[in-house]
């Protein structure tokens, strides 16, 4: 009976184990970016006491927590970490804060705040957070230093053997965190969508990529003139460029408030020609109440009608991955050759690497007759990677003239 308990204890222990949470992974609020949080350097320039230090992590089984916070620098600073209702306050010694017991009383995400009593002169550098006890058991947490949410995808199956010359989405945003990529109409060769940049500059962009080579480039100076996208036409007050870093190709954007709530609508349109096709976004403007033209880019070594048609929501900052970002999508509809509308009732679910395991706070479903994604906020749940949905059918198509 002796051996018994041993082992029991031995296994309990190993499922337990310490955690170790780094400091690169922590948020911080009010201000998302007021305080340095690096891979190489941790978390360093603490300076206001109004900023609050975060982490978030998935506990599978309640029971009893220690925390312990390893600080270099920082001698003698109050900090406080609070769990759920209960807070703690320790002084930093010997490059250590120790908070003592917590009770975890219920699985789910559980958010754990350290804040300072006073300013300080930002030179401490906070390295971890260390977690023990009997709620670490299968405890998740994200370990990598990669902060942004789980890019998260919908993909339309489209009917086989059509020449599909256009792809009709609308998006209406639910949240508005900065730096969200709230894509509409992905195609094989580039993607059509609005994004947040900045407190008071969002846009609405299109690209298209290189061919080749390019589509992997980093540097568009290494990619042949051959493989190159060639801009045609853009419309007034679109800006056009090149880009790099995530392949190579030719991008246009168009400075515009457009408002959270309000559906945007996007079309692509394709006319291929020998081995071109020549790319065209176009977008309604809710003040004119009228189509124009975003863009339209000639892609060499293509000739294809569209392919690969997708939707996406992309975090692109990770200083705020902790923030839910959430839209609707659709009514969907692609255009024929022959000038009939189809509408595109089923999508099917789809993540990016973070996805598969640091993190799961990504979903996909139907809602108000509408496909949506969500992703970021640290919510219980998560949709399995290629899971199908069918939303209701609108079964009025677009109210626009086929040219």
């Amino acid at each position: 009976m002796k051996y018994c308990l041993l082992i029991l204890s031995l296994v309990d222990s190993f499922a337990r184990a310490e955690i170790i949470v780094p400091a690169f992974t922590a948020y911080t609020e009010p201000d998302f970016r007021g305080v340095e949080i690096s891979e190489e350097k941790g978390l360093r320039g603490w300076k206001d006491a109004k900023q609050r230090v975060l982490w978030f992590g998935e506990i599978k089984k309640p029971g009893k927590l220690t925390a312990r916070l390893l600080v270099q620098g920082d001698e003698g600073r109050v900090l406080r970490l609070k769990i759920g209702e209960t807070s703690y306050e320790s002084t930093v010694k010997k490059g250590e804060a120790s908070f003592g017991e917590f009770d975890i009383t219920k699985a789910g995400y559980v958010q754990f705040e350290i804040s300072s009593k006073a300013n300080a002169d930002g030179k401490g550098h906070i390295e971890a957070l260390v977690l023990d006890g009997s709620a670490t058991q299968d405890a998740h947490f994200n370990l990598e230093p990669r902060r942004n949410a789980s890019s998260v995808h919908l993909m339309y199956p489209i009917p086989k053997n059509e020449k599909i010359t256009h792809f009709y989405n609308e998006v209406t945003s639910i949240e508005e965190p900065l730096y969200t990529f709230y894509m509409a109409c992905g195609f094989s060769r580039g993607y059509f969508g609005m994004q947040i940049n900045s407190e008071t500059e969002r846009r609405i962009i299109f690209s298209v990529w290189d061919a080749g080579k390019g589509a992997n480039a980093i540097d568009r100076s290494t990619v042949s003139k051959d493989d190159q996208t060639q801009l045609i036409a853009k419309g007034e007050g679109v800006e056009a460029s090149v880009f790099g870093h995530e392949g190579t190709g030719g991008h246009s954007h168009l400075v515009y408030p457009w408002r959270t709530g309000q559906a945007q609508k996007f079309i692509v349109a394709v006319k291929p020609e020998g081995d071109y096709t020549t790319y065209s976004g176009l977008w309604f403007h809710p003040e004119k109440q009228r189509w124009m033209l975003i863009a339209s880019f000639r892609a060499s070594k293509d000739g294809q009608y569209l392919r690969g048609l997708h939707s996406f929501s992309e975090n692109f900052g990770g200083q705020n991955g902790h923030q839910q970002r959430k839209a609707l999508y659709g009514p969907q509809w692609i255009a024929t050759a022959d000038g009939r509308w189809i509408e595109l009732t089923t999508a099917k679910f789809s993540h990016d690497p973070t996805g598969r395991y640091q993190r799961l706070d990504r979903f996909m479903g139907v809602e108000s007759g509408q496909f949506f994604l969500s992703h970021g906020g640290f919510i219980e749940g998560f949709k399995k990677y290629g899971e199908s949905f069918t939303r209701p059918a609108a079964n009025t198509p677009p109210d626009f003239k086929l040219p």
